[in-house]
């Protein structure tokens, strides 16, 4: 009998409980510190659960931003496509939305979390909620040593550890570990950051965490806040960084009190950490950063260009704020007429040929300079993590600590919206059970 440990009830854990409870002579047992399970699941997709993307394996792998190539194995054992026969298996009707994201058909991410833990009962699983582990440590099966009594060239040569696991309410013994316990975003839901220091505390290297598919503050906070709430669709964002282009998309986006924000945004976030991280490494930093809204990209600036004239001829006795209420929402002209520089007031007749260039430069190239990201309390996910040069990519297990798997947002992989960090969970947490719960 394999005695299989499991830390965190969230989506990665739960499917390292269900793969893990599927091999034979496997006595499975997951802690959570929270009184149920799932509970970042739960506000996922605004509450809807965006469970996975209906894609294969190559379009799961290009929404990846952070080590794509680790997670060709865990996406071949374990597939959207796998995902969502699974779930359909177990009674949970599913249905896909715009850009293949898949959702629950009831649009209740509690029916999600139902359905896996139902599925983690009827094949014996047992959880322990409220239950926080303080600490972990290798046992030397022999002499029942731990890891504190064991020498270094000792745990060097332990090639099949065995655990003991410390809660704030017991002890567990285990053969096999698999930590899943999250990264820093949502932390009212658990995600506190206990994964890494477990994984430190066992020689393993830390990405540092930042928060991912966040918002971006800006220095132009007030022009920011005049429009706060409003949302542009159908618009074009480019990042630059030290004036080189890092990213560039059509989509949705919108204003905030402090900034930026909105699925273009999100995905935009994306690539500014790893940008950030591959500056860091050289030893550089951000000089600049910004973001050009296109607010027109389907058409020219010459289209443009003549789209204004007409505009104008047809108010050419009007004041200026009130010539381009067909371009623009009104709660954009004001500022549109600031950044251009140009005198509301002033009559549509009376618009110089210069003037002109200005607001049509505006209109395909609104700048916003970056402060900075938004904080973890709202990035959706967390950029960085355990090393995964330290990891077996067919099996997620450590390559430092036999016995001791790794799955989900703990590690140092990441990748757009759309259901794609969900698929990660799901096939990073699948492998490393079926691998704890495997007799090789």
């Amino acid at each position: 009998m394999i005695n299989i440990i499991i830390i965190g009830a969230g989506a990665a854990g739960l499917m390292a409980a269900i793969a893990a409870s599927e091999c034979k002579d496997t006595k499975v047992t997951v802690l959570e510190k929270n009184e149920k399970a799932g509970k970042k699941i739960y506000i996922t997709g605004k509450g809807r659960c965006n469970i996975t993307n209906d894609s294969d394996n190559d379009n799961l792998i290009k929404n990846v931003i952070t080590n794509p190539r680790f997670l060709f194995s865990a996406f071949n054992a374990w597939s959207s496509e796998s995902m969502q026969n699974f779930l359909k298996n177990e009674g949970l009707k599913l249905k896909i939305e715009r850009g293949d994201r898949v959702f629950p058909l009831s649009n209740h991410s509690s029916d999600v979390i139902k359905t896996l833990t139902n599925a983690c009962e009827k094949r014996g699983v047992k959880f322990q909620y409220n239950s926080t582990v303080k600490e972990i440590e290798i046992v030397d099966k022999e002499s029942k040593k731990t890891s504190s009594d064991i020498s270094s060239h000792e745990n060097d040569e332990l090639n099949n550890n065995r655990f003991l696991v410390k809660t704030d309410r017991n002890k567990y013994e285990c053969d096999r570990l698999i930590i899943c316990t999250g990264g820093f975003s949502y932390q009212s839901t658990g995600s506190t950051g206990d994964g890494y220091r477990f994984a430190k505390n066992f020689g393993h290297n830390i990405y540092k965490a930042k928060p991912g598919l966040v918002p971006f503050e800006v220095y132009e906070e007030e022009e920011a806040s005049s429009m706060s709430g409003l949302s542009l669709k159908n618009v074009a964002l480019t990042l630059f960084i030290n004036n080189k282009k890092i990213y560039t998309e059509q989509g949705e986006m919108l204003f905030t009190h402090f900034g930026v924000s909105g699925p273009l945004v999100l995905s935009a976030s994306e690539y500014y950490n790893k940008a950030v991280r591959n500056l860091e490494k050289k030893g550089k930093e951000v000089e600049e950063a910004y973001v050009l809204i296109d607010l027109k990209p389907a058409l020219s600036e010459e289209k443009l260009d003549a789209r204004i004239l007409r505009d104008f001829e047809e108010k050419k006795n009007a004041e200026f704020k009130n010539s381009i209420h067909k371009l623009l929402p009104s709660g954009m002209i004001p500022i549109v007429i600031k950044m251009a520089d140009i005198e509301p007031d002033k009559k549509v007749n009376s618009i110089s040929r210069e003037e002109r260039q200005r607001l049509l430069k505006v209109l395909k190239n609104m700048r916003f300079n970056i402060k900075n990201t938004r904080g973890f309390t709202e990035a959706i996910i967390t950029n960085g993590g355990i090393d995964i040069k330290q990891i077996n990519p067919r099996t997620m297990e450590s390559k430092l600590v036999s016995n001791m798997y790794f799955a989900g947002e703990v590690l140092d992989v990441d990748a757009l919206t759309g259901g794609f960090n969900l698929q990660i969970a799901w096939s990073t947490g699948y492998l490393a059970g079926i691998s704890a719960g495997s007799l090789d």
